[in-house]
């Protein structure tokens, strides 16, 4: 069971309880690569869930196409369907899934680098029909959660550090005030001890703001610590899901995502054999 209390999963008796419902999507690029073969999750309310994998496996992927960003990309969800809070959302636009309160923080953080810190995050709010006293007041809310982003707040963004630009990225985030936020490898290229400061605020973010996250991270240490409940992804399929401290002490998830096999180190030879035994590739 999730820490939330609900583990994600339908039931046929009643209506889906979950913020986000993906049901077994497909995703095809270029009309011919098929990408995702079948994915679902589901994302409960007030949750933090991490999407995990390795590089390639699918998890940029899945959360593009969960906020309509393939198209871009010549991608298209061709089967299953997106679901927010009960709706399905797999045919609207990213700015109108914006407005009902989805937002995709991208990898690699994607700040406009000739603007300021504060007009970076002065952009996500340009959805929203605010008064300047309520965009000022959110203004100052992700301040509070990022003050290093206050001190800096004059600063052009593409001369503020990695760790900087993505507290921005987050930041700009949550000046659209979402319910929830699809947040693609938080940790890439950053220090541990950035990382740690990211997942920290996220984990406020969720306590305090009640702000539902997805992640997609391939440092599955830190994000089943931070996160309620996992999926594992592999060659676009999920291969294994669970409450997070159990898939942190699956050995199939030590060994190869953690790297921390259950009878110590083992040779690459060891490991190859191993492989080949997975029980979700047999």
């Amino acid at each position: 069971m999730s820490q939330t209390g609900i583990v994600p999963g339908h039931t046929d008796q009643q209506p889906s309880p979950f913020l986000l419902s993906v049901n077994n999507i497909e995703v095809i690029y270029n009309h011919v690569i098929l990408v995702l073969k079948g994915v679902s999750l589901d994302v409960p309310e007030g949750s933090i869930v991490a999407l995990l994998g390795g590089n390639g496996a699918g998890k940029s992927t899945t959360l593009k196409a969960i906020s309509n960003l393939l198209a871009s990309e010549r991608g298209d969800v061709t089967k299953g369907s997106v679901e927010f809070r009960g709706e399905r959302v797999d045919q609207l636009t990213p700015d109108a899934l914006v407005k009902r309160g989805v937002v995709q923080v991208m990898e690699g953080r994607h700040c406009f680098g000739h603007l300021t810190v504060e007009e970076n995050l002065l952009t996500g709010a340009y959805t929203r029909k605010a008064s300047r006293a309520e965009i000022a007041q959110d203004l100052e809310k992700v301040y509070h959660y990022f003050p290093r982003l206050k001190v800096r707040r004059q600063s052009q963004a593409g001369y503020t550090s990695g760790g900087e630009q993505q507290m921005v990225a987050v930041g700009r985030a949550l000046m659209a005030r979402p319910s929830m936020i699809l947040l693609d490898e938080p940790s890439m290229g950053l220090a541990p001890q950035i990382v740690e400061e990211i997942f920290e605020i996220v984990k406020d973010l969720n306590q305090k703001e009640r702000v539902s996250f997805l992640l997609a991270e391939q440092n599955t240490m830190v994000a089943l610590r931070y996160a309620n409940f996992g999926y594992i992804l592999e060659n676009g399929r999920v291969v294994m899901d669970g409450a997070a401290d159990e898939l942190a002490s699956n050995e199939d998830v030590k060994e190869f995502y953690l790297g921390l096999g259950g009878d110590g180190r083992k040779s690459f030879r060891e490991v190859k054999h191993y492989r080949r035994r997975k029980r979700w590739l047999a």
